[in-house]
């Protein structure tokens, strides 16, 4: 019997993006970060995409959001939120910005708040 080989993603933004939220995390304290990189480490077939609307649904104005996948535009928003994501489509990124919100990629946010306070995952 083979032991299964693990497979580690050869896109270098992804993989600098988990070394430095794993980085982050030990640094910081903050297992919120390392939970992220783990999401993110999974295969990308397995890696999520959030729809706005459930973005709408789960945040109150002004909140902060990690997606640790792809951000895509269907729905609609309908108050400001800053997200941040790995990647987004061209119409999420109109809608974010068209109610008043910021879009990020992680490391940016990882950069503007390294302790991860007031940080909501949404999968």
């Amino acid at each position: 019997m083979q032991a299964t080989k693990r497979v580690i993603s050869t896109n270098i933004v992804i993989r600098r993006t988990i070394r430095e939220l794993r980085k982050a995390a030990n640094r910081n304290k903050a297992p919120i970060w390392d939970y992220v990189a783990e999401l993110i480490e999974r295969p990308r077939r397995l890696r999520y995409a959030v729809n706005i609307s459930k973005i709408n649904r789960y945040t109150k104005p002004g909140e902060v959001v990690v997606v640790p996948g792809k951000v895509l535009g269907a729905g609609r928003l309908d108050h400001p939120v800053t997200v941040a994501a790995l990647g987004f489509s061209e119409t999420a990124v109109e809608k974010i910005k068209a109610a008043g919100g910021r879009v990020l990629h992680i490391l940016q946010l990882l950069e503007e708040n390294p302790r991860g306070s007031r940080v909501r995952i949404i999968i």
